[in-house]
C-alpha cells in the first residue's frame, strides 16, 4: 500500500516571504502551488528592464545569507548553487553635508580603522565595545523574539531570563540617545540609527533594540547578488520548482474559499478555477488581504487603525557619463537637519525640508546592468504615507522629481538621462501596498513581537499569513524568517487547534 499523499498547501504571491514559506512547506513534505499574479517571481523585489537598462524595483540592500541558505537547506540545496551574493566593502558611503566622507565596512577591525581614520580614535575604542553590546541584542532578540510565533503577549514569559538579558542592555530604550552615549562624533550618531526608518520610525524615538539592524548590514556586511537583487527571487523559484512546486505564474486569487465552518479550502482565481487546498499561505500586504481577498472577515485592529511607516519617492534613472568621485554602490546622503526632518515626515506630514537621500548604483557592480558609458541609479527619498500626508501626487511627485535632478547634479551624479521612471505612494498603493508605502506597519512598540498582527486567525482555520505586515516584520531578513515562521504554523496545524477554540467562543474580531 503506498504512502499517503501529503498535504497539499497553496501559496499566494511568490515575493520573498512565499518563496521561503514555499521552500520549508516542501522540506516539510507538503505538496505546495505558488501561485503569482505576475509573470516573473519576485513580489516587491521587482525587477524593470526599460531602454536597455535594468532596475531593481524593490528592496537594493541584502543582509544576513544564513536565512536564505537555510530556505535553500530546507530542500537539501545550497543557495551558493544558485545565486552569488557578493560582499560589499564598503556596504554604504555616507556623504554629510560638510562635505566629509564615512566609509560603512563590513567586519569590526575594518570598521574600527575607518572610524579611527575619520572620526578619533576615541570613538574607534568605543566602536569594539559598541560591536560587543550590539551582538549580545542579536544574540538574545533574533532566536528568542524574532524568529519565534507569538500567540499572545503572554508568551514574552516563556524565556524570562532572555527578556532580563534584553532590559539589561537597554533595549527597550531610545536608540538615538543609546547610540549616543556610545560616539562623541554625531556622523557616527547618524551612521547606526539611520536603519530604523527601514522599519518606520524615527531614530530619536525607536526602541534601542532595534540597533539588531545595524548589526545586520554595519558588521555583517551587506551582500550585493550577482545579476541584479532580482536573482534572488529567480534562485528561490528554480530550487522550489526543482523541489516539486508547482508555480503558476498570471494568476490572480481573488478570494480565500472557505468551508461552511469557515475554514480555508483553497483559492479562488480570476479566471474562475477554484484550487482546492489543506491550508492557504497569502502573502499580500495584511490590511490588503483581508479587504480583497477575505470578505466578511473583519480585519485585526491594528490592520485597521494602525501606524503605518513612511513612504518613498524611487526614482529609477537610466543615465550616460561617469560618477563623482567618492560614490559607491550604495550612498547615503545626510541632510544637514536630523530630527527635524523626522518631524516632517512622520509628525507633519509632510516632504522633508532638508531630506536625506539614499542613491544606488548597481551598474558599479553589475556591468549588464546598464549600457556601455552608463549607469543605473536608483534615488529614495522617504515621503510622508498616505495616511499621514494627505498629497496630491499627480502634483508632488514632478516636484520631488525636480529637486531629485537638482541634487543629483549638486552632488556631481551623471544627469544625462536616457530613460527614467518615477514611483510616488500613490503608486504603491496601486500595487497593493497599504497606506502607499512599501514598508507595511511602522515598529512602534504597540506592532511589535506579539502585539504586531499575528500570522493566523482564530476565524479562518488553515489560513496563515506571512510577509512584511505579520510577523516578524519588515526588511528582507525579516521576510525570510516570517516564511519560515508561516511553514511552522502549517505544519502545528494552520490555525486548525484554533478552530475548536472558534466553536466554542463567540466570534469577534482577531486582534
Amino acid at each position: 500500500m503506498g504512502a499517503a499523499r501529503p498535504d497539499h498547501v497553496v501559496v499566494v504571491g511568490a515575493g520573498l516571504s512565499g518563496l521561503a514559506a514555499s521552500l520549508h512547506l516542501l522540506g516539510d513534505g507538503y505538496r505546495v502551488t505558488l501561485v503569482e499574479r505576475e509573470s516573473v517571481p519576485g513580489g516587491r523585489n521587482g525587477t524593470l528592464v526599460q531602454d536597455g537598462f535594468r532596475f531593481d524595483t524593490g528592496p537594493v540592500v541584502f543582509t544576513m545569507p544564513g536565512l536564505l541558505e537555510d530556505a535553500f537547506a530546507a530542500v537539501g540545496r545550497a543557495a551558493s548553487d544558485y545565486v552569488d551574493l557578493r560582499l560589499l566593502d564598503p556596504g554604504y558611503h555616507a556623504h554629510f553635508a560638510d562635505g566629509s566622507r564615512l566609509l560603512i565596512r563590513p567586519g569590526h577591525e575594518a570598521m574600527r580603522a575607518e572610524i579611527a581614520r575619520a572620526c578619533s580614535e576615541k570613538d574607534a575604542a568605543a566602536f569594539d565595545r559598541f560591536v560587543g553590546w550590539l551582538r549580545e541584542l542579536n544574540d538574545v532578540e533574533v532566536p528568542f523574539f524574532i524568529d519565534v510565533n507569538y500567540d499572545s503577549p503572554l508568551d514574552l514569559l516563556r524565556h524570562p531570563g532572555a527578556m532580563l538579558r534584553l532590559l539589561r542592555l537597554r533595549g527597550f530604550g531610545r536608540l538615538g540617545p543609546e547610540i549616543a552615549r556610545w560616539f562623541d562624533d554625531e556622523r557616527l550618531h547618524r551612521a547606526f540609527s539611520f536603519q530604523a526608518l527601514y522599519a518606520g520610525l524615527d531614530p530619536a524615538k525607536a526602541l534601542a533594540l532595534y540597533a539588531v539592524i545595524a548589526y545586520m548590514d554595519s558588521v555583517e556586511g551587506v551582500r550585493f547578488p550577482v545579476g541584479g537583487m532580482h536573482a534572488v527571487p529567480r534562485a528561490m523559484a528554480t530550487a522550489a520548482s526543482e523541489a516539486g512546486a508547482e508555480i503558476r505564474y498570471d494568476s490572480e486569487v481573488t478570494r480565500v474559499a472557505r468551508h461552511p465552518d469557515g475554514s480555508a479550502s483553497g483559492v479562488l482565481l480570476a479566471s474562475g478555477e477554484l484550487i482546492e487546498a489543506d491550508a492557504v499561505v497569502v502573502t499580500a500586504d495584511l490590511p490588503v488581504a483581508y479587504a480583497r481577498l477575505l470578505p466578511g472577515v473583519r480585519p485585526p485592529r491594528t490592520a485597521r487603525r494602525g501606524t503605518f511607516s513612511p513612504s518613498a519617492v524611487v526614482w529609477h534613472v537610466g543615465v550616460r557619463g561617469e560618477l563623482p568621485e567618492g560614490a559607491g554602490h550604495h550612498n547615503i546622503h545626510f541632510g544637514r537637519a536630523w530630527e527635524d526632518a523626522f518631524a516632517d515626515l512622520i509628525d507633519r506630514g509632510r516632504p522633508m525640508a532638508d531630506p536625506s537621500r539614499f542613491v544606488a548604483v548597481p551598474s558599479l557592480d553589475d556591468p549588464d546592468a546598464a549600457p556601455a558609458g552608463c549607469h543605473t541609479l536608483y534615488v529614495l527619498e522617504p515621503v510622508p504615507n498616505l495616511d499621514a500626508g494627505r498629497l496630491d501626487w499627480a502634483a508632488e511627485g514632478p516636484r520631488v522629481r525636480e529637486r531629485m535632478l537638482t541634487f543629483l547634479r549638486e552632488h556631481g551624479y551623471p544627469t544625462d538621462i536616457v530613460t527614467e521612471r518615477l514611483v510616488t505612494p500613490d503608486d504603491w498603493a496601486a500595487q497593493g501596498m497599504a497606506a502607499g508605502t512599501p514598508f507595511a506597519l511602522a515598529h512602534t512598540f504597540a506592532q511589535t513581537g506579539p502585539f504586531r498582527p499575528r500570522n493566523v486567525d482564530r476565524r479562518v482555520p488553515g489560513l496563515v499569513f506571512a510577509g512584511s505586515g505579520t510577523t516578524p516584520g519588515v526588511g528582507i531578513p525579516m521576510v525570510l524568517i516570517s516564511g519560515k515562521l508561516a511553514a511552522e504554523r502549517v505544519r502545528e496545524g494552520a490555525g486548525r487547534r484554533a478552530s475548536a477554540r472558534a466553536h466554542r467562543r463567540p466570534s469577534g474580531e482577531a486582534r
